[in-house]
């Protein structure tokens, strides 16, 4: 027994205007199955549709089971839930009940005599929000009794705060990322600091890949200071850097690891005629005069040069130590000049 023949309805008269407000997904059929009024909003799901004085099934079908939405099917389900699917948007089911309507246009008690047809109003259920997307609907599409409102606001809040995390996120992200590469970056120069280093050798050495290695440090660079002040002297590291990453490749680590100390790393150039081109190119370039203000400084560079074999498993700190120990040969041969490790 359906809702329609368990209780005698009073007529109720709604004009079209006030139909339209109380229920804008609205569908009422006259009694030959033809559709003489429909909701605003529903009407957005059938745009540039002649609908009026067409039959409903041409338009929407039956879900759930599938079926045929003409009049005798949808009297069948009077009183109970129905599922009903635009022809042209089979994937948005919406949800409705069917109520047999009067002549006049009011709900009637029965089916029987007097009876016009059937008023369906629909509505969109769990596809509210993916309605709203596709068809551009706002608050005003909805009847204001609708909870549909209320779960379209607290989607809308949802969607607000999960991109408000996600910005958060990356915020955090960023600045995590800026916070570890200016743990590694010498302030001064901006080339990579001690910490650095010591992760790349530990890294190449895990690895046990061949590379090359410089320990430079700058002669006479005392006397800059001393003669034009530390600005000075900052200003010439500065070039320095410039020379040192002018002069190397992008996979190769350049680290300011003391005051004008600085250590080069070269993955896989492990050749030592090419590391003795490329240290004379820098101390060429080093050694060229640095105007500062109205002064001019000058410098040169000593090298010490190491080539790492990564299959001997030799620790990074055994490997400075060569550079270091090839850097003050070079100072003892008279500077301005790179020697290679010995063996």
């Amino acid at each position: 027994m359906t809702l329609a023949t368990r209780l005698p309805l009073p007529l109720i008269f709604l004009d079209g205007p006030a139909l339209d407000r109380l229920m804008p997904m609205h569908l009422r059929l006259d009694g030959r199955g033809l559709i003489c009024s429909i909701g605003p909003t529903l009407l957005k799901l059938l745009p540039d549709s002649p609908v009026l004085g067409e039959p409903v099934d041409k338009f929407f079908g039956l879900r759930r089971p599938t079926a045929n939405a003409d009049l005798t099917e949808l009297r069948r389900r009077v009183g109970t839930r129905l599922h009903l699917a635009p022809h042209q948007d089979p994937g948005l089911v919406l949800r409705g009940l069917a109520l047999p309507v009067g002549d006049a246009g009011g709900l009637a008690g029965g089916i029987g005599g007097g009876v016009g047809g059937l008023l369906v109003n629909l509505s969109f259920g769990i596809w509210v929000n993916e309605a709203v997307r596709r068809y551009g609907l706002t608050v005003a599409d909805f009847a204001a009794t609708d909870l549909a409102v209320e779960m379209l606001y607290l989607m809308e809040a949802k969607s607000a705060v999960m991109t408000e995390l996600r910005n958060l996120n990356l915020r955090l992200h960023g600045a995590k990322v800026a916070a570890e590469e200016q743990a590694l970056t010498d302030a001064l120069t901006g080339l990579r600091n001690r910490r650095a280093l010591d992760l790349r050798l530990a890294e190449l050495v895990a690895r046990g890949q061949d590379f090359g290695l410089m320990h430079m440090d700058l002669d006479f660079f005392k006397q800059v200071n001393d003669s034009f002040g530390h600005a000075a002297g900052d200003h010439v590291l500065r070039e320095v850097a410039r020379v040192l990453a002018e002069e190397t490749r992008a996979t190769d680590l350049v680290a300011r690891v003391g005051g004008d100390e600085f250590v080069l790393v070269f993955p896989g150039l492990s050749q030592s005629d090419r590391l003795q081109q490329i240290a004379t190119r820098i101390i060429d370039q080093v050694s060229a005069p640095i105007p500062f203000e109205d002064q001019i400084c000058r410098i040169s560079a000593s090298i010490g040069i190491v080539i790492a074999d990564g299959r001997s498993g030799v620790a990074c700190e055994t490997l400075l130590a060569a550079a270091d120990e090839a850097l003050y040969a070079s100072k003892r041969s008279g500077r301005g000049r790179a020697s290679l490790a010995e063996e």
